[in-house]
């Protein structure tokens, strides 16, 4: 199987920037939204106002007005959605499955084997061109300008729900729930062995210093970013084990490394060691049964299945399930059958 080295550049964590700011003491009184204009790059005053309208900045720890004045000493915390890359985006007339679209966002059950950004070696047939496609037949919303709003990511050969915000409003509160873990993501995975309970993986997430295409799990703090998985076992089938993963934080490749790290590969995970038999006989047939396994599911077994938010407008809690994708179903079914032999 062909490993998209370059896909790693891509998988980012949550799309949001956070930010802390310690007011000068000889700092006079000054509005604070043109105090964060003058001391924040990239940040333009419509920005900042959005931010502030959103409850995304807070000065020692409470929200404010725009037109508060910052004093000396004042701890300033906020928190922005990325801004857009700089690579242009083509729209390209690319099917989708948007489960659901009103003024404000869309939710898209994305297909494995595809890219949700243009980047290096990926500048076509991405998620994000098929938005661009889409979103050129939608009115011209404040803050939308044609342009889809990514707030998270996942992985190219992962399946499953991603949110999309439709202007810039939508996409700074959306990233203040990303940023507060108050958005309710769990994924379905089929991982090796046999997971005897549920349980918690925790450790900070970084590059490996051995392979720079994959994470490790590490213990000191300035190896990586702090990361939180808690994982439920659903279904034991032999020699591996369904489970859904509740994601507390939003890392690079975070259910993919913390799996591996507690000794379960994710079937069929090429970078993570999962695409060999970890587990089960030594038997001819059986070592044929994992391969059409692996033919039949040519990625890893990891589907976001469940995202639940609060709605940046109507503020009621939305939540949204997408099923099995016919690959990872079919072979989930598959060891099922294994497992009910005689």
């Amino acid at each position: 199987m062909e490993n998209n080295n370059s896909g790693l550049e891509l998988e980012e964590q949550d799309l949001y920037e956070h930010f802390n700011i310690v007011v000068d003491k000889g700092q006079s009184l000054l509005r604070i939204d043109k105090f964060l204009m003058h001391r924040m790059e990239n940040a333009s005053r419509n920005r900042i106002q959005n931010a502030i309208e959103a409850g995304n900045v807070l000065v020692n720890k409470a929200t404010i007005k725009a037109s508060y004045k910052v004093k000396p000493a004042d701890e300033i915390s906020i928190v922005f959605p990325h801004p857009p890359r700089d690579t242009e985006v083509y729209p390209e007339d690319i099917p989708l499955d948007i489960v659901y679209e009103d003024d404000d966002l869309l939710i898209v059950n994305k297909v494995a084997g595809m890219v949700v950004h243009p980047g290096f070696n990926n500048y076509t047939g991405t998620l994000v061109n098929a938005l661009a496609f889409h979103f050129e037949s939608l009115p011209q919303l404040p803050g939308n300008e044609g342009r889809p709003g990514l707030v998270h990511r996942i992985d190219k050969d992962t399946s499953g729900l991603l949110i999309i915000s439709k202007n810039e409003i939508t996409m700074t509160k959306l990233a203040k729930q990303f940023f507060d873990h108050s958005i309710t993501r769990k994924y379905l995975a089929l991982a090796w062995g046999d997971i005897k309970e549920n349980g918690t993986v925790s450790g900070y997430i970084g590059r490996s210093a051995k392979n720079r295409i994959v994470m490790d799990v590490y213990e000191e703090e300035d190896k990586g970013k702090w990361s939180v998985t808690h994982y439920t076992v659903l279904e034991r089938l032999g020699y591996v084990t369904l489970i859904s993963c509740q994601l507390e934080t939003g890392r690079t490749h975070q259910i993919r490394a913390h799996m591996q790290h507690i000794g379960h590969p994710l079937f069929n995970d090429a970078n993570y060691g999962g695409d060999k038999i970890l587990k089960g006989t030594t038997f001819t047939k059986y070592k044929q049964y994992v391969a059409n396994c692996f033919e039949m599911l040519p990625r890893q077994a990891l589907h976001a299945q469940t995202l639940g938010f609060i709605h940046p407008t109507t503020k009621e809690y939305m939540e949204f399930e997408a099923p099995l994708p016919p690959d990872f179903d079919s072979v989930l079914n598959k060891w099922r059958n294994y497992v009910a032999q005689p």
